[in-house]
């Protein structure tokens, strides 16, 4: 397992001061040009689902890239967590703060029926805002999240604090 993790480490960009200064970026977009790679991402997040999950969400926009790949991999439906305005139907609304102000996650309303259990997948875990705002929405149609996969997290940037309701079934690839 670590010689993969050290493959996909090695595979992820880091871009120093982007966005802004200060930051380290994690660019993804090399590991997804491989399909080895991509296919690795998949199968080792495949590996970690425990039990039974009905369906897979996956949060805007990256999430969707891995969500989409393990949800047809899994033979499972898939679901979008998306930005404000970008769902056609009826939906449901969850604010979250960001470091520059607020953003609203929304998924439509018949999305998950109650009682369905849901994987959570998205490319980072950093401060853990988007994925509590996502398990929350989740929550309000009923579903319950049974685990969640990120391919990255930022361990410093301590974003377990925000899911620790969920803090037994979260699961990172690589962190940093």
């Amino acid at each position: 397992m670590n010689t993969n993790i050290n493959l996909l480490k090695e595979a992820i960009r880091s871009i120093n001061d982007y966005p802004k200064p200060g930051i380290i970026y994690r660019d993804i977009t090399p590991l997804l040009k491989s399909p080895d790679l991509f296919s690795l991402v998949i199968d080792m997040s495949a590996e970690l689902i425990d039990g039974n999950i009905d369906l897979i969400a996956a949060i805007d926009a990256r999430g969707f890239i891995f969500g989409s790949a393990l949800a047809q991999k899994l033979r499972k439906g898939f679901i979008p967590i998306r930005k404000r305005n970008k769902l056609p139907y009826k939906v449901i609304s969850q604010e979250y703060s960001l470091e520059y102000g607020l953003d609203q996650l929304e998924l439509h309303i018949d999305a998950i029926t109650p009682t369905q259990k849901i994987l959570l997948i998205d490319d980072v875990l950093a401060t853990g805002g988007t994925a509590e705002a996502s398990a929350k929405l989740v929550n309000q149609l009923g579903g319950e999240i049974v685990s969640m996969i990120f391919i990255i997290e930022l361990l410093g940037l301590n974003g377990r604090q925000c899911l620790e309701e969920y803090s037994n079934n979260i699961h990172s690839l690589i962190t940093y």
